[in-house]
C-alpha cells in the first residue's frame, strides 16, 4: 500500500495514523531513517532495526553464540583470564 505524508515546518513528517497502527509506532517511539537509492527514504522502527542487526550477527557467529562467550573470549584476548 502507498501512503502520502507532507513535510511541514522544521522538516517534520507526519506518518499516517493507519500506517502507525499497522507498524505499532506510538508517540515517543524512535524510528530509523535510511537512504534508499538516490531519491528514496526507508523508515523502520528502532526495534525492527535491532532485530535485523541481531539476525545478521547470528548468521555470522551462529545461533548458540552468547554474550558470556564473547566476554570470555575478549578477556582471554586481554589476558584477564
Amino acid at each position: 500500500m502507498t501512503y502520502h505524508a507532507k513535510v511541514i515546518a522544521g522538516g517534520k513528517i507526519v506518518i499516517p495514523a493507519e500506517l502507525r497502527r499497522e507498524l505499532g509506532i506510538k508517540d515517543g517511539d524512535s524510528v530509523v531513517l535510511e537512504r534508499d537509492g538516490d531519491h528514496g527514504l526507508s523508515i523502520t522502527t528502532f526495534e525492527h532495526s535491532v532485530r535485523e542487526a541481531q539476525r545478521r550477527i547470528r548468521e555470522i557467529v551462529g545461533p548458540d553464540y552468547s554474550v558470556d562467550q564473547f566476554l570470555k573470549e575478549r578477556r582471554a584476548d586481554w589476558g584477564e583470564e
